[in-house]
Order: structure tokens, then C-alpha cells, then sequence
């Protein structure tokens, strides 16, 4: 092998930033291309190597490998050996028919006998030129070299003087003492070079390209790599080479699909299907794979693959959770966003609205589904201490122990599986904001004596600890419990009582309220249907048939249970696109309990209440004909109508 590159100064072209070339070669093409060569300094640079059939690859790896080069260019068998084991641009010098016309007539001048071995496949138009040029010719076509020599010994016994051929052909004519002509032509070399100058202009381009890609790959903390649109590695950021195994330079330019056939991004060129959020098993790990085809001018050019490890999803989502949890304890509700207007809420919510004003403990007390909590965010966000911790705690939803140090918190070591570093309370999470204990007469007796010393002094011990920490903390406290029967039974502790009841505010339960079941129908379905994206439907028309059912219900659980009864319904009206579509009959196996007092006045298969009920609404609503109207989905003149025809009111309606 012979390395012959080009003279190079400080202004050489590679400093100048021009495309590199190698011109890898036999010596018989090297040596006859060589004025072509001098036509491209200034232009690039260029490299031109004696490369044999069998070194060929392992020169042009070991140029790429070292950044080298940009594109090759070659003849022959080299050519195709290089297309073939390379990830990299190749121009191949053409034999042309021209050129072999070239090589037979300066053969014919020698003799009239001329022997053609050419790498490849024969030219059957050759059997027509060579009547025209009045020549014997006999070709051959040889795959590797040791094919090569036995065609050309094949022509030699046979008593041919003259072998136009390929390089190596030539050669072997020349050390046979015989004469051996070039196929190739001055013009066909320099169209070989003029294709390698533009797969280097693209493929510096892409490189380009690549490196902005790189740069931004680089800082990423996922697995992720990209391809071209032939498959190959054109991009790799650290994750992705530490889970290949691989530096950089050993996976550029490689096919993915060899290289790793389980991540092969082939579905993803041919298709241009974008694939999220994949799990796939790589490398003994669970992974979540991204596949993203990558468009230029809506063309796919390339792929990207990025690889998220499911164990920092995991984590993550772990986090994620805790931190939407402790959001969820922010207080979110205000007093404008309760919804109701009969006078036992009304009565309530001011209140509640009278006791935000200052800064003492508040017990709320009422049913289980009432909307305490509601009401005790109300009350923070109306305080001095809006915009501070609200942290709410369930003293029903804990164990003893449990609930202790989540209340009061723990130094490290306080007990076993105590975390690293100790954890501060809920006490110390609200400070100054408020802490809301609900069901508190469900706290064992033992931590109803700690809260208590911490309602009188206002500080809080950490269990394992002796130093008392301040808190500045407001204590919403609620309860479905008899407080005062358990009292007389000795299940709380009555000077706790006595403290957390400074300021009490009783919640009416939704059957003393059935003015707003009608209102909070509506606002519960429609919520759900707009969340589930069916908003189109009027929630209010809809509802209008079932109305009286809704009012004639008891309502065990409240307004929880009329939430959870909303949510059903909402989902049952969601297979219907108009209000008339809707079927109100089969509504009765998901809600059993609507139609469990058949007492009530049946819905009517149309969607049309019978006037009777128009009566037992009005009613609830205290005479109330305009919000009667506006629950029912009809104008005020029909319920007029109504009116009129039922009493004998009068004739025109009231303005």
C-alpha cells in the first residue's frame, strides 16, 4: 500500500473548510488519473491511497474512523467493496461505452486480437462493436481476484497479446510480459470526482446538521439517538453510547439495524409512524421508547429513538404524586364557588363567612357528605392567613402511631424504619396557616391529650425529641360525631371539647336543603360531561325529566352522594348526542336508588314530566316560578301556562 496525499500548508483546503476526498486505487488508475487529480487543487483536498482488493476496506474504516475524510472515490471491484462495507459516501468512476470504445481501438492498433476482462458482469454490446472495428474480442467478467487471474491466464493460453481491462487486470498483463490497457477514460475519472465533490458537499451538510443535533443531544439526560433516512447512526448522546458500549467514532455511520436490530428505527422511516410511550425490554432494564420520524419539508429524512428508564418514571411519578398531594391540601375553594341558595345554606355560609373574619378555632359539624372541608378552605381563604398553608388531615384514615408523627412529626431514629434525618409534622407544615383535622372524633384518647396541650401552649414536640418547637397554626377541627354523647361515654376528652368548640358552625344536611338539589344537579352533570368532553349537552334540559326524582330522594349521603348519583348520570347521558334522544326508562339499573319510591311521579318515556309535578317543584322552590322554570327547561310563559290551567291564576303572567 502507498500513501500519496497532496502537498498541505496553513492554507491548505481542509483549513479552508473544502471537502476532503479519497481516491483509493489501484497503481495503473492512480498513476492515469493523476492530471485529473492536479485539476481539483484549490478545490479539495485530496487523498489518494494504492489500496488492493483486500486492504481496501480496512484503509477507508481506518480514514473514517479517524474523521479523515468526507467522501470516497474509487473504480472497480474496489468501488463496490467500499459501498458495501461502508456507512459512507462513495463515488464510483463508470466505465462507459465510450471509454471502451477508446481502449478496443488503441488495442486494434496492437492487434486484432484482444482479450476484455472487466469486474462486474460482461457488455453484450460488445459483440456488436466488435464487427464494426473489424477485431476479434473475447471478455471476460470477474467477482475477486483470483477470478480475475484465471480469466486472464484463460485469454493468455489462448494466445492473446493485448487485455484491456481494470487495474488489476492491467497489472497482470504488464508482469506477464504482455500489453494491458486501461478501460477507463480521462473524462469518466473526472465525472467520478465531480460526483465525489457533491456527496461531500451534502454529506458536510449533514454533518452540520449532526453536530447542532449532537450538541443538543448532548445535554440530555435520556438515552437518544438518531438516524438518516437509510437507517444509519447519524447522532448518539452519552446515555445512549454507555448503554451501546460504544465511543462515538464505532457508531457513527453504522446501521442501526445490524447493530442493534431491537431498537431498529426501520418501521419508523418506512411508515412515518410516530410511537409513544412504548415499554420495552433492552439490556435486562424496562424502558419507555419514544420513536419520532424527523421531517424536512414534510419529507422523512430521518428518525430519532430516546430511550426514558422506567425506574426514573417511576420515581418521578412517585414524586410527582407527593408533590400533587401536598397541592391537593392547598385550599382551593372560596365561598363564591359553593353552590346553593335555599336559606339553611344561605344561613350557613354566612357563618362561616362571619368566622373567617377572625382567628379562633372553628368546629364544624354535620353529616359525613356535607362539604365540611369545602368550608373550612372557605374560611382559610377569607382569612388573614389566605395565601399560607392549608394542610388537612383525616384523624379517621391513620393508625395510632401513624397519625402521631404525622401530626406532631419524629427525630431520626425515634423508632424503626424512622426516616434518615427525622420529618417535621403536619403541625409545623402549617404553620402559620391553618390545619384542618376532620373527623376528630375518631382520634384515640392519647393524641386527643397531646392536641390539646398544643391547642394551650402552641408548640409541638417531635416524638424522640425534648425541645419544643412554636407553631403559629389555626385549627379548623370537623365531625360527624356526637361529640357530647362521647363525652358521657368517655371517648373524648370534654376540655378538648370545650377548646376546639371557640366558634361552632353546623352544616345542614341536603334534605334540609332541597331547594338546591335541582342547582347542584345541573352543576355536578354538567362538570362531568364538559371533563369527559361532551359539554354540547344541556345539563339543565336534560335533567328536567328526572327532576322530580331528584327532589323526592332522601339523600343518605348528601351532597357526596348526589356528586357520585351526578357522575352516573352523567356518563349514562353521554351515549346521547340530543335531549330528545334520551331514554330516561333505562336510567334505572344504574340508578336504582332514584327509582326505588315508586310513590314518586314516574318519568315519562318521552322526556316530559306530567304537569302534577310542576306543582311539587314549584313548592320546593317557595313559589319561586322563574327558577322553577329555569330547573324544569321550560320558559316562564309555558310554566305560567301550567300555573294558570292547575289554580285559575290569572290570565297574563307577572311581568
Amino acid at each position: 500500500m502507498m500513501e500519496r496525499p497532496l502537498p498541505s500548508d496553513p492554507a491548505s483546503p481542509a483549513r479552508r473548510g473544502l471537502p476532503r476526498l479519497c481516491f483509493l486505487s489501484y497503481r495503473q488508475i492512480r498513476e492515469f488519473a493523476l492530471p485529473v487529480v492536479a485539476e481539483y487543487v484549490g478545490r479539495a483536498e485530496i487523498e489518494v491511497v494504492d489500496g488492493t482488493f483486500g486492504d481496501a476496506l480496512a484503509i477507508a474504516r481506518d480514514r473514517l474512523e479517524r474523521g479523515l475524510v468526507d467522501a470516497f472515490v474509487s473504480a472497480g471491484s474496489n468501488a463496490s467493496i467500499l459501498r458495501a462495507g461502508l456507512e459512507a459516501p462513495v463515488a464510483t468512476i463508470q466505465l462507459g461505452g465510450f471509454d471502451l470504445m477508446q481502449a478496443l481501438i488503441k488495442a486494434r492498433r496492437i492487434a486484432k486480437r484482444v482479450g476484455v476482462v472487466m469486474y462486474g458482469q460482461t457488455i453484450p454490446e460488445l459483440d456488436e462493436v466488435k464487427d464494426l472495428l473489424n477485431i476479434e474480442v473475447s471478455q471476460y467478467a470477474y467477482r475477486t481476484p483470483d477470478d480475475a487471474r484465471q480469466r486472464f491466464e484463460s485469454l493468455r493460453r489462448e494466445g492473446f497479446d493485448v487485455i484491456v481491462g481494470s487495474s488489476l487486470v492491467v497489472e497482470l498483463a504488464q508482469q506477464a510480459g504482455l500489453h494491458g490497457l486501461l478501460a477507463y477514460s480521462l473524462s469518466s475519472i473526472r465525472k467520478g470526482f465531480e460526483d465525489a465533490m457533491e456527496l461531500a458537499r451534502v454529506a458536510r451538510l449533514e454533518a452540520g446538521r449532526y453536530e447542532q443535533l449532537n450538541g443538543v443531544l448532548h445535554n440530555l439526560q435520556e438515552a437518544v439517538l438518531a438516524v438518516d433516512r437509510d437507517n444509519r447512526i447519524i447522532a448518539v448522546n452519552p446515555p445512549m453510547q454507555l448503554l451501546l458500549g460504544h465511543a462515538p467514532a464505532r457508531l457513527l455511520g453504522r446501521s442501526l439495524e445490524v447493530m442493534q436490530p431491537e431498537l431498529s428505527l426501520q418501521a419508523t422511516l418506512d411508515q412515518g409512524l410516530e410511537e409513544r410511550a412504548l415499554v420495552q425490554r433492552f439490556a435486562q432494564r424496562d424502558w419507555v421508547v419514544n420513536r419520532t420520524p424527523i421531517r424536512e419539508h414534510g419529507e422523512i429524512v430521518g428518525a430519532a429513538l430516546t430511550l426514558y428508564d422506567a425506574r426514573a418514571i417511576q420515581e418521578a411519578d412517585t414524586s410527582l404524586r407527593m408533590q400533587h398531594g401536598r397541592r391537593q391540601s392547598a385550599a382551593r375553594h372560596r365561598f363564591a364557588s359553593l353552590v346553593g341558595h335555599s336559606p339553611a345554606f344561605a344561613r350557613a355560609v354566612q357563618t362561616a363567612q362571619r368566622f373567617a373574619r377572625n382567628d379562633l378555632t372553628v368546629l364544624i359539624a354535620g353529616e359525613s357528605g356535607v362539604g365540611k372541608e369545602l368550608f373550612a378552605q372557605s374560611i382559610h381563604n377569607e382569612s388573614t392567613r389566605a395565601g399560607r398553608p392549608f394542610v388537612a388531615v383525616n384523624c379517621a384514615a391513620f393508625p395510632e402511631a401513624l397519625l402521631e408523627s404525622e401530626l406532631f412529626g419524629y427525630e431520626e431514629g425515634a423508632f424503626t424504619g424512622s426516616r434518615r434525618g427525622g420529618k417535621r409534622g403536619l403541625f409545623e407544615t402549617a404553620h402559620t396557616g391553618t390545619l384542618f383535622l376532620d373527623e376528630i372524633g375518631d382520634m384515640p384518647l392519647h393524641l386527643q391529650t397531646r392536641l390539646l396541650r398544643v391547642l394551650q401552649e402552641r408548640e409541638i414536640t417531635r416524638l424522640g425529641a425534648t425541645a419544643p418547637i412554636p407553631v403559629d397554626v389555626r385549627v379548623i377541627a370537623a365531625t360527624h360525631q356526637p361529640l357530647q354523647q362521647m363525652i358521657a361515654e368517655r371517648r373524648f376528652r370534654q376540655d378538648l371539647y370545650y377548646r376546639i368548640n371557640t366558634l361552632r358552625l353546623v352544616l345542614p344536611p341536603l334534605r334540609e336543603r332541597r331547594e338546591d338539589v335541582a342547582l347542584l344537579a345541573q352543576v355536578l352533570v354538567e362538570r362531568c360531561l364538559q371533563r369527559q368532553g361532551h359539554g354540547a349537552l344541556d345539563a339543565r334540559r336534560a335533567l328536567a325529566p328526572l327532576m322530580p326524582r331528584l327532589l323526592a330522594y332522601g339523600w343518605p349521603g348528601n351532597v357526596r352522594e348526589l356528586e357520585n348519583v351526578g357522575e352516573r348520570i352523567a356518563v349514562f347521558l353521554m351515549q346521547f348526542e340530543r335531549v330528545e334522544e334520551i331514554r330516561w326508562e333505562e336510567l334505572r339499573h344504574e340508578c336504582p336508588e332514584l327509582f326505588a319510591d315508586e310513590s314518586a311521579v314516574p318519568v315519562e318515556v318521552s322526556g316530559v314530566p306530567a304537569k302534577s309535578q310542576w306543582r311539587e317543584l314549584l313548592a320546593a322552590n317557595r313559589g319561586n316560578r322563574q327558577q322553577t322554570a329555569l330547573q324544569l327547561g321550560v320558559s316562564r310563559s309555558t310554566l305560567w301556562r301550567w300555573v294558570r290551567e292547575m289554580e285559575g291564576a290569572p290570565d297574563d303572567p307577572p311581568a
